[in-house]
This record gives structure tokens, sequence and C-alpha cells, in this order.
């Protein structure tokens, strides 16, 4: 008897942790007309007070959504593009350099052109530090673990973001890039 109790206690208990660790289940989300993502089940549309002090920008983004506890946020953004979409090859370097200059320091994981349900991004995965290097004040830095793709429609640029923090990551990886590669744009 103590045997078999010993075989359902070392069957059990990694099921349990697996359990525990399990990525969420993710659901499709329309964020506007022909942008889909799918996103973890659990997450809500960040409230308009958030969105303008997490994403300050004269022009709103698509859709945000956020955790319940608040530290991830999944956004879709569209903007004004001058590049035509043919164009996307040469602009790897562009948007990694764009990338770089909005943070003290960047740790890239990977920088990629890739596929994605049929259309062209630009993908972007990164730990970015944000220090702050005024003298009047010694704040703690930043870290955030981020996943960015671009793709082109027409004259219009549509932005992908993943954000968590930097401790996160190990957690959120696996979700984040399956969140990604659900994005579809028609």
């Amino acid at each position: 008897m103590k045997r078999k109790r010993n075989y359902l206690f070392a069957f059990i208990l990694p099921l349990t942790f697996l359990l525990a660790f399990a990525p969420p289940k993710l659901k499709k989300v329309t964020v506007a007309k022909n942008v889909t993502l799918s996103i973890p089940q659990n997450f809500d549309v960040m409230p308009d007070d958030g969105i303008a002090r997490e994403y300050p920008a004269a022009r709103k983004p698509l859709g945000v959504f956020t955790s319940p506890d608040g530290n991830v946020d999944i956004s879709v953004n569209q903007r004004p593009s001058t590049f035509p979409a043919d164009d996307i090859n040469i602009l790897l370097p562009f948007y990694k350099a764009s990338i770089q200059r909005m943070f003290t320091e960047v740790q890239f994981l990977r920088e990629e052109k890739q596929t994605i349900n049929g259309r062209d991004f630009l993908v972007y995965e990164f730990v970015s530090t944000v220090r702050d290097e005024r003298r009047t004040r010694n704040m703690a830095p930043i870290r955030k673990y981020t996943l960015i793709q671009y793709t082109f429609q027409k004259d219009q640029m549509l932005i992908f973001s993943f954000n968590a923090p930097a401790q996160l990551q190990k957690e959120w990886q696996e979700t984040a890039r399956a969140i990604m590669a659900s994005a579809s744009v028609k």
C-alpha cells in the first residue's frame, strides 16, 4: 500500500508542477477591421485612462489588452507609412536602429523577416533597459522583455507588441511567440 502511495505521489507531483506552469489558453479577438490576434483568455481590454497613461501618443492604439495584474500588455497600433510594402527587406536594420535609440541598452534575442499567416513581418525580440541618467535622482533601471513585429498594408504600418517585465520573460516567452504567430491582417 505504501509503495502505491509513493508511485502515486511520484506521478501527481510532477503533473501538478506542469499544470501550474502551463501556458495560458488563447482566444481570438478582432482588433480592427481585417486585423485579428489571439490573446490569453484572462486578458482584458485596457481602459482608456490606462491607455493614456501607458501609451501616450497623438493616435490611440487600435487595441491594448492587459493581464489581470497589469504587468503584461499586448498592443496593436497603426501609423501612416511612407515605405512601400515591397521595401520590407531593407527596413530590418532601419527599425533595429530605431529600437536601439529608444533605450539605454538593448539585447536582441531575434531580429528577422518572418512570414506569418501569409504576410511578411519584421520581427524583433529583445530585452531593453532604461536607466535614469539624470544626476538629480537615482532611480533603478527598468528592464522589459518585448516582442514586436511590423507589417505594411497599403500606406499603413501595423505594429503588434508584447511587453512584460524582464523578470517574467521565461514565464511569458512561449506565450508571446504564440500570440504573435496568430497575428492576421487581411
